[in-house]
């Protein structure tokens, strides 16, 4: 399955004007129910902090929660790091665009990342589960931030999140976005390990996308991608599928955020320095 492609010409599409990509930003918080998650912890943080905070998003990409932190809290200085240079120089064209002065972008590899006590908040979304080197990379996390500081960790777990089948004619349509993961997933007590490893001294971590979230996720993002691997025509026919999906995503990602899971195919990890 190929993933990174259709995000691509997504970006693309949603990036000619700042409204549509404002919208696209929008469209990507309802639809992807980590953004739920990772939303719901920010609020949290927000909470216990009224303060100015300074904040490390660890593979920005298109600059989705660096656009929710900075447009919430302009009194946060937030700073995104990708691996890829277009992405980076991308997002700060349109940041300088609107006018969200406290957010900068950076191209930087986070196993070789290397500032110490500087950040209040790490947020690293969708980003551990395509590194090799994971261990090395929490270390960094580590250093990078204050006292005090937190990790926020949004990754697959082990419970079938990278969508791998490795009995494809059992498990049903033997499709999978594993060639763009180096691992299948994380077990609670591995990345809990290799986070206390890296020297954290509290860590949690509990699972997300459990039976409604599964759910949710095939019907907005899974079965959609697809029908665009099939043929990029889809995209016409999109706008008429989510005018019948949308309703019952939204319903499925609100009990998935709202429960507990014993399982699930994601793991929201937090860790504090």
């Amino acid at each position: 399955m190929q993933y990174d492609p259709i995000k691509r010409k997504l970006g693309v599409f949603f990036n000619r004007t700042p409204a549509f990509r404002k919208f696209f930003y929008r469209l990507l918080d309802m639809l992807l129910l980590r953004s739920w998650h990772i939303r719901k912890e920010l609020r949290m943080i927000e909470q216990k902090n009224n303060g100015p905070l300074t904040v490390l998003d660890a593979g920005s990409g298109f600059g989705q929660y660096d656009y929710y932190m900075a447009s919430r809290h302009h009194n946060w200085q937030v700073k995104g790091v990708d691996v890829k240079p277009e992405q980076v120089a991308d997002c700060n064209v349109f940041f300088n665009k609107i006018g969200l002065k406290n957010a900068v972008f950076a191209e930087a590899d986070l196993t070789a990342f290397n500032e110490e006590k500087t950040y209040d908040l790490v947020l690293c979304v969708d980003v551990m589960e395509h590194i090799e080197e994971d261990e090395k990379v929490l270390g960094n996390f580590y250093r990078a931030l204050k006292k005090g500081g937190m990790l926020l960790i949004s990754t697959p777990s082990d419970q079938g999140g990278s969508d791998v089948h490795h009995h494809d004619h059992e498990e049903g349509d033997g499709l999978s976005f594993i060639d763009e993961h180096v691992r299948d997933g994380y077990g609670v007590q591995e990345i809990t390990d290799k986070m206390k490893n890296a020297g954290f001294s509290k860590t949690e971590v509990y699972y997300q996308y459990g039976p409604a979230g599964k759910l949710g996720w095939k019907l907005s993002m899974k079965y959609p991608i697809i029908m665009l691997n099939t043929s990029y025509l889809f995209f016409i026919v999109l706008p008429f599928y989510y005018l019948l999906t949308f309703p019952f995503v939204l319903v499925l990602n609100t009990m998935d955020v709202k429960g507990k899971h014993s399982t699930g195919t994601g793991l929201i990890a937090k860790a504090w320095k």
